[in-house]
Order: structure tokens, then C-alpha cells, then sequence
């Protein structure tokens, strides 16, 4: 079972912290601390568990061939094992709903009823069909939204969280910093390119990966494989995950999904095994290559080659 933290210390946290060159190359052991100084929150808080048991060694032999824009291997302590401009800032489409999750998750009160508005609906291409009226909890739109990435409730969310998309977006933006994601900004909650300017970098998404990982509210949404939508009415809609990684590769526990025609395929995604934990983060990659280059990365982070 994925351990509910994927943590590391400041020293361990130094890979993440530290700008990548932008080449696909496998990074060496951490520095040393007098090496530079790590902001706490990169990839999580110090975790004094992990030096209960021996860290794993790194994984042998070279890492598989990427053509995504950009991405990222880490393990749960931090350590970078493969690295592709994850410095470069790009549209990340919908992988940025994990942030959403959290949020909506940390505020609580999930039972709370949620009334759908107008605007809520004024969402595309991909939607869960909620109309103006129906009454939801904002539990079963938060787990809609993770599994099935459905913009009119993303909106709906933002907007019961803090009055209007954007200013849920200025909450995001808060967040980010709060983990340590010092290169994202965030317009809305969908990750859809209007209005314009929103980005991320691998390493931040593997940062949010990890923060989503530690939520457990997000943590069990995420790697729910399907579920069913249940209307007010009583129609119901079965809705499937969009991870096909998490569908097709039994040591993968979830995270998100995202495509834009800016952002291009991208995905954020996690496996257990063996007492090895790691994130993998695709960004801008086409289909197939996002799930069979996303499920290499993961297979070589756990020494499954």
C-alpha cells in the first residue's frame, strides 16, 4: 500500500528544489545540505519514519526513452531518478485539478449541500451534465471531479469554495506557494485555457502530486478506477477513470489526468511496490505515448525493469 505521505527531509528535498538543466538525464544521490539551503514544502515535510527502514537503491540501468515536452520521476524521498526540461513552464490542463481537490478536500464539511447555479454550467468539452437547481453534496462532486474531470463541476466547486472561479484561482495560487510550487499560476479550477496565462512545470506537479497523495479525502478519489454519478432525478451515469495507466498497470494508485490542445496530453501519475513509492509526471505527450511512456517511468522508479 502506498505509504499515505510520500515524504522527505531538506536534504532529501534538495533534487526537487534545485532548477533542473533541462537535458533528460538520471540524477546522482542528493547533495549535501551546505549545498544549497531547501525551502521547506517542496515534496513534502520531514517524515522521521522513513529512517525506520534502509532507503531503496536507485533504480539500475537507464531510464526508458521519453518524447513528452517535459517530465519528472521522484520517489517518496524526494530523489529525482529522471528529469526532462521539468523547469519549463507549460499549460498543464487538467492535472491542475488535484490543487482543486485539495482545497475543496481541506475546507471540510463535505457533506455540505451544494446548489447548482447557471454559471456553474457554462463549461466545456468535457461535463458531467449537472443542471441549474440540482442539489449535490460536495462530496460527490469532489469525487466526480477526480475521477472523471468534469468541468461544470470544477466550477461549481470553485464556486461554492470561495464565491467565483476566479477567486478560487487566487486561492490556488496561494496554495501552490504554501507547497512549495513557486513556478504555476492558476486562472481557474479546470485547467481550460480561458482566461489565458496559467502554467506549471513538472517539478511542481510532482510537488502537487505528492500533496494530493497526503490528502486522504484526494487520495482515495484518485485511484478510483469507476464509480456511478447519481443525479437528483434518479438517472445515474457510470463514469470511468481517465487514467488508463491506472487501469492497465496493478502497482499504479492514481492521481490526474489532463489535455488541452495547448497542453497536449499530460499526466500525473503514482505507484506502490516492493517498498519503493514514486510519482511520474508527463507533460505535453500525445496518446499512446503518455500512458505507455507514463507506465515506463513508473516500472523503472519501482525496479521493475
Amino acid at each position: 500500500m502506498i505509504l499515505a505521505s510520500i515524504g522527505c527531509t531538506s536534504t532529501d528535498a534538495q533534487a526537487l528544489a534545485t532548477a533542473g538543466s533541462g537535458s533528460a538525464t538520471r540524477t546522482p544521490p542528493p547533495p549535501s545540505p551546505r549545498d544549497g539551503y531547501v525551502q521547506p514544502g517542496t515534496l513534502s515535510q520531514a517524515n522521521s519514519s522513513f529512517s525506520l527502514r534502509p532507503r531503496p537503491a536507485l533504480p539500475a540501468g537507464p531510464p526508458p526513452q521519453i518524447t513528452a515536452k517535459s517530465a519528472i520521476l521522484v520517489d517518496e524521498y524526494g530523489r529525482v531518478l529522471y528529469e526532462k526540461n521539468a523547469d519549463t513552464k507549460r499549460p498543464v490542463a487538467s492535472t491542475q485539478k488535484l490543487l482543486l481537490g485539495i482545497l475543496i478536500a481541506e475546507n471540510g464539511n463535505l457533506s455540505k449541500p451544494v446548489t447548482i447555479a447557471d454559471p456553474d454550467t457554462w463549461a466545456e468539452p468535457t461535463i458531467m451534465g449537472i443542471k441549474p437547481g440540482e442539489v449535490y453534496t460536495r462530496q460527490e462532486l469532489l469525487r466526480a471531479v477526480l475521477v472523471r474531470s468534469s468541468n461544470d463541476i470544477a466550477r461549481a466547486l470553485a464556486r461554492d469554495h470561495s464565491g467565483s472561479v476566479s477567486a478560487f484561482a487566487a486561492a490556488m495560487n496561494r496554495k501552490a506557494r504554501q507547497l512549495g510550487m513557486h513556478q504555476s499560476y492558476f486562472t481557474n479550477a479546470s485547467g481550460l485555457p480561458k482566461p489565458p496565462g496559467q502554467y506549471s512545470t513538472a517539478r511542481d506537479l510532482a510537488i502537487l502530486g505528492a500533496a494530493a497523495l497526503r490528502n486522504p479525502v484526494v487520495r482515495d478519489a484518485v485511484r478510483t478506477k469507476s464509480m456511478v454519478f447519481r443525479f437528483p432525478d434518479g438517472r445515474t451515469k457510470p463514469i470511468n477513470n481517465t487514467n488508463q495507466v491506472l487501469k492497465h498497470f496493478p502497482y499504479c494508485t492514481g492521481l490526474k489526468t489532463g489535455y488541452t490542445n495547448a497542453a497536449g496530453r499530460c499526466l500525473v501519475s503514482s505507484a506502490s511496490y516492493n517498498g519503493r513509492n514514486v510519482i511520474a509526471v508527463i507533460i505535453g505527450s500525445k496518446t499512446p505515448n503518455v500512458w505507455a511512456e507514463s507506465h515506463a517511468l513508473l516500472q523503472y522508479g519501482l525496479g521493475m525493469q
